[in-house]
Parts: structure tokens; C-alpha cells; sequence
């Protein structure tokens, strides 16, 4: 059915272009998510990534996964967010002390929410990187190529967003020991 809707979508019919919009709408929010600062960013990251797409349609090769295909799309339109708006994110934050977590088995015990909050916090570059290497599997040297810095910035930045990522998952930990000892 996916592939049928696809065909009609290629050849101009709006109502499987809405269709197709409604089926992978919450498939692109789930990216972009990891991607944006808030839900207001996101939104536009993947109006802009489906206006992309269904310009970009007729060069859509069947034999290729669509889903890819777009996940490509949203991931370059979220990498141009970003480089639009670099100018306006705050400095990240370098010198921080190490923490380690003292429960392993905290990541258990957060929500979807509490997860994609902790991502949001990082600093924009830092999510960037984490979420291209960790989640979507590019490679230093691709993430260097994609937002125009070495490979070895890349790393550095890894390495950033993950000690953050620990340390802003030692801060919920604590928060939710607290509540649970009174």
C-alpha cells in the first residue's frame, strides 16, 4: 500500500500527499525531536523536511526504502536548522567537573520524556553530533563533512555530549533518590 500511495503521491495527487504526510508525520516528529530544542523547532524541521521531500519526489527510487530516504531528508533539514541558527544557541558550557553515576540502573527508571528532555538540554552542536554518531550510526569523518568541521571535533564533541549526558542523568537520579527517602 506504501509504495502504491508513494506512486500517486509522485504523480501530483494531493490526497495521497496528505496521506503520505499523516502516515510518516509522527515517524519525522521522533526525529526531530532529538534534534531541536523545543516542539516549536521541531515542527518547522519537519514541515521543512516534508516540503523537501515531496519537491525532491520524482527522484525517489522505489527499489530504495522510503523511510531511509526521508530519514536522510530530515536529518540533512535538521543539520541546516542548525547551521541557519548557530548564531543565536548559547555557548556551551566546557569546564564541568566528572560525575559518575552512581546507580547504572537509572537509564531503566526514566521515561521517554525524561529522556528527550536530558537530549534537549545539551548544547544544539553537541545533540547534533551525539544523535548522528550514537543513533543514526554516521561516522566521525561523515558528521565532519556534514557540519563542516574535522572529524576530531566531532570526537571531542562526543565526548562532551556523552559526560553531559551522564552528569545531567546523576542530577535526575539524585532528584528522584530525594523524593523517594522522605
Amino acid at each position: 500500500m506504501e509504495k502504491h500511495l508513494i506512486q500517486k503521491a509522485k504523480d501530483g495527487d494531493s490526497k495521497s500527499i496528505e496521506m503520505l504526510y499523516k502516515h510518516f508525520y509522527g515517524y519525522a516528529m521522533s526525529i526531530a525531536l532529538r534534534y531541536s530544542n523545543s516542539r516549536e523547532e521541531a515542527c518547522e524541521i519537519v514541515n521543512d523536511s516534508f516540503m523537501k521531500a515531496f519537491e525532491k519526489l520524482p527522484q525517489y527510487s522505489p527499489e530504495n526504502s522510503f523511510k531511509g530516504w526521508f530519514r536522510r531528508i530530515l536529518i540533512n533539514t535538521s543539520i541546516d536548522y542548525y547551521r541557519r541558527n548557530v548564531k543565536y544557541f548559547a555557548v556551551m558550557n566546557i569546564e564541568k567537573a566528572d560525575a559518575e553515576v552512581s546507580d547504572p540502573d537509572i537509564i531503566d527508571s526514566l521515561s521517554t520524556q525524561d529522556i528527550l528532555g536530558i537530549l534537549r538540554d545539551l548544547p544544539e552542536v553537541l545533540r547534533i553530533v551525539f544523535n548522528m554518531y550514537e543513533i543514526e550510526g554516521y561516522s566521525h569523518n561523515e558528521i565532519g563533512d556534514e557540519l563542516g568541521i574535522p572529524s576530531s571535533t566531532s570526537r571531542t564533541y562526543l565526548a562532551r555530549a556523552k559526560k553531559q549526558l551522564r552528569e545531567k542523568v546523576q542530577d535526575l537520579n539524585e532528584i528522584k533518590n530525594e523524593g523517594a527517602i522522605r
